[in-house]
């Protein structure tokens, strides 16, 4: 039998301990052995979690107990998570995780902690979709080109309401919080850092570079407009919170931020609270995983197929699927050298000679315009919507510092980049 304590029986802690009292025969039948949660670690003793569990607020009596085989980590945060796996890790207790800000900060350390220990973190990216175990096995034939994946529910959800329905941005953000979607501060999701987090532990999977979410590209979806979005759906596009990691010779991209992908792909019928996720290998060609990215049975499933996997594996592969001394040396690509097509909104007095000297400024960054609206919105102000060809970050950046230093736009710019 393996016993499992689980710190944070919260909405997922104890749907993990509901589902191995549940299921616990197919559970076995699965692992070979039969899996047990004995104890649950909680802040507040007096509120109900409807498990039958033992529980106690400390963290201690799980680490401690020499009985205990698996320690399932899900309180959240950063810090105080990393002192008690690492205490776990050096009991010899094999480590499960769903949490995605511990594991963007401490990841490389903790691999280095668990050496043939077994530890787990199948929940922490994209829920109840196996993106992990196929990025570590399923591909790992595969050099892998490109990762792109819509990763927050909560902005895929806004986005979604947004583009089929016309609800406004603030609109469609309080309904979200309304319906627990959204936090009452939605900075962690509307900003881009939760799905940053996921796309970290992602890059390192798939690329072996260790970057902090303070190296990284992060934008959020506060910014998108309806003229926004009557350019996309003019020109065939959706706008997704896109997460993109992608390996150009010896440098890596990894950046999160709106998108306008083509409606003809996979990844953009993506909707609602849904994840997907698009990777492409060098042999497999481009595979595509959807599902919940979050919930409580969706990710405690997540969580159980890891203790599952340890029951049947006994000695713990490398946590982020590379040997320690495995290195190709690759860099992250600094965000000025990105380089991808641009969208451009300029809110601009609507008089003549306007559009020329815009023109006349793109042309000397190296931008050219590939696609263009104008849309009046009073008797003297008016949107110039355009495209640009493949441009590079640092022209677009200061094209768009010398449009406003000529004082040809009455507002700041809007930009938003094009995935093809």
């Amino acid at each position: 039998m393996l016993k499992v304590g689980i710190i944070g029986v919260g909405t997922v802690g104890a749907s993990v301990a509901n589902i191995l009292r549940d299921n616990k025969d197919i559970i076995k039948a699965r692992a070979g052995v039969e899996i047990e949660p004995v104890l649950g670690v909680v802040s507040n003793l007096s509120k109900d979690r409807d498990v039958t569990i033992k529980l106690t607020d400390n963290a201690d009596e799980v680490l401690n107990d020499e009985s205990i085989d698996i320690v399932v980590e899900l309180m959240g945060g950063i810090e105080k998570p990393y002192e008690i796996v690492k205490k776990a890790l050096a009991n010899g207790k094999a480590v499960v995780t769903a949490n995605k800000a511990l594991l963007a900060y401490h990841r490389y350390d903790l691999e280095k902690l668990a050496g043939d220990i077994p530890f787990e973190y199948e929940a922490a990216v994209a829920g109840g979709i196996p993106i992990i175990n196929a990025l570590r096995d399923g591909l790992s034939a595969n050099n892998i080109k490109s990762i792109r994946g819509i990763m927050n529910g909560t902005c895929n959800y806004m986005l979604t309401k947004m583009i089929n329905e016309g609800v406004d941005y603030d609109t469609i953000l309080k309904e979200s919080q309304e319906l627990g979607y959204a936090e009452a501060d939605p900075t962690f999701d509307v900003g881009g850092f939760d799905a940053a987090h996921k796309l970290l532990i992602l890059g390192s999977i798939a690329y072996d570079v260790d970057a902090k979410p303070e190296d990284i590209l992060i934008e959020g979806i506060q910014d998108i407009s309806p003229e926004d979005i009557d350019f996309a759906n003019e020109f065939n596009y959706t706008i997704k919170l896109l997460t993109i990691a992608k390996k150009i010779g010896k440098k890596v991209e990894l950046r999160v931020h709106p998108a306008f992908i083509s409606n003809d792909e996979m990844i953009a019928k993506v909707d609602g609270v849904m994840n997907g996720v698009s990777v492409i290998g060098d042999k497999v060609g481009e595979t595509m995983y959807y599902g919940p990215g979050a919930g409580g049975d969706a990710t405690a499933s997540a969580v159980i197929a890891n203790i599952i996997d340890i029951a049947r594996r006994g000695k713990g592969a490398p946590m982020l699927g590379f040997e320690f001394d495995h290195s190709e040396n690759l860099s992250i690509m600094p965000k000025d050298e990105i380089e991808t097509k641009y969208y451009l909104r300029l809110r601009v007095e609507d008089k003549a000679g306007v559009l020329a000297k815009i023109a006349t400024i793109l042309g000397t960054k190296n931008i050219s315009i590939e696609k263009m609206i104008q849309k009046p919105l009073n008797k003297t102000c008016a949107h110039i919507m355009l495209s640009t060809h493949t441009s590079v970050e640092k022209d677009i950046m200061d094209a768009l510092n010398a449009i406003v230093d000529a004082g040809v736009v009455t507002a700041d710019p809007v930009m938003i980049r094009i995935e093809d």
